[in-house]
């Protein structure tokens, strides 16, 4: 059901040392990720974590001196969240740390009174869970990484201004979300004249992406669109290998895809988020309340393009595109 690592404060060898430590506060923080191995949270996984953990360090909270830090992964199976989400609550951190919208419904209905710092890929105040963005009114606040279909509804315009001839374009989501997303990607895909095809995820794992991936090489679309979900981002490096092993173009969500090899993506800073909900984190330890954090929204997307991962598809991106990218890699 679940991968789960613990990680506890560590006592120095020196007496010195040693003492400051005991008489220093120490706080434990539990991270829950909807799938993916719990290795991926540490300062060498993905680009959000490393900038969490650098965070934490640069403002004073240190994994093994004065933070403990428990890891847990949902293992990409949504039927299993709300158990994990009470297990996590009935240890009772100082603070939860989740990047799914739903397992941060699974833990607000678990317990409404532990903080919540959530990584949400949408707007949190839909979900009911917080009052407005400026003052999220409850236990909860947090970072908006991705705001929802809007922005997919951009990726959908520069994949068809990097591939002009792409009529038919396939949709990685998970299909529990798939008709809501559907409805929102509805207006802009028939503007640019597009056909959506749906690559559903049942649940998040490997075997289930070499199935979608291989489900979809029968009649493949001409290039396709990743969501970004966290259930879905935990796999990065396979679904571009997999994109790669099958020669389909894609656009993705953050520029974790691009450094694994990707042709583009168009999302907002991974990193910054980090840093975001790593002072989130940290003002709770400190006595502020969740209610009083504002939830950050991006105010820059960046457009990253790998052309040696388009030649090697048989593309060429239109210097036009490449004059709008943030960062052109050669």
């Amino acid at each position: 059901m679940r991968r789960r690592d613990f990680t506890v404060g560590l006592l120095l060898a020196s007496p010195t040392s040693a003492l400051a430590q005991e008489t220093a506060k120490q706080h434990r923080i539990a991270i829950v990720r909807p799938a993916g191995s719990v290795a991926l949270i540490s300062d060498t996984g993905v680009s959000f974590y490393q900038a969490f953990f650098a965070e934490l360090r640069r403002l004073g909270a240190v994994e093994g001196q004065n933070l403990t830090v428990e890891r847990y992964s949902g293992e990409g199976r949504p039927e299993h969240f709300a158990d994990l989400a009470r297990e996590v609550v009935n240890r009772k951190p100082d603070v939860i740390v989740v990047s799914s919208d739903a397992v941060a419904r699974a833990a607000h209905a678990a317990d409404g009174t532990i903080p919540v710092v959530w990584i949400t890929g949408g707007d949190p105040t839909r979900a009911g869970l917080v009052r407005s963005l400026a003052r999220p009114g409850g236990n909860i606040t947090g970072v908006i990484v991705n705001e929802g279909n809007e922005v997919d509804g951009k990726r959908l315009q520069i994949l068809k201004e990097a591939i002009p001839p792409v009529s038919r374009v396939g949709y990685l989501d998970v299909a529990t979300y798939w008709e809501g997303d559907a409805t929102s990607l509805l207006e802009p895909s028939q503007r640019l004249q597009l056909s959506l095809m749906p690559l559903l995820l049942r649940e998040s794992t490997p075997a289930e992406f070499q199935r979608v991936f291989a489900e979809a090489a029968r009649n493949p679309p001409d290039a396709f669109l990743v969501h970004g979900r966290a259930d879905i981002t935990a796999y990065h490096q396979l679904i571009v290998q997999l994109a790669d092993t099958y020669r389909l173009p894609a656009i993705y969500p953050y520029r974790d895809y691009v450094e694994a090899g990707g042709m583009m993506a168009y999302g907002g800073d991974l990193g910054e988020a980090g840093r975001r909900a790593a002072d989130d984190v940290h003002q709770i330890l400190n006595g502020t309340k969740p209610a009083d954090i504002p939830i950050y929204q991006p105010t820059k997307y960046e457009l990253v393009i790998n052309l040696t991962a388009a030649k090697a598809l048989g593309l060429t991106i239109p210097p036009s595109l490449q004059a709008l990218a943030d960062e052109v890699i050669e």
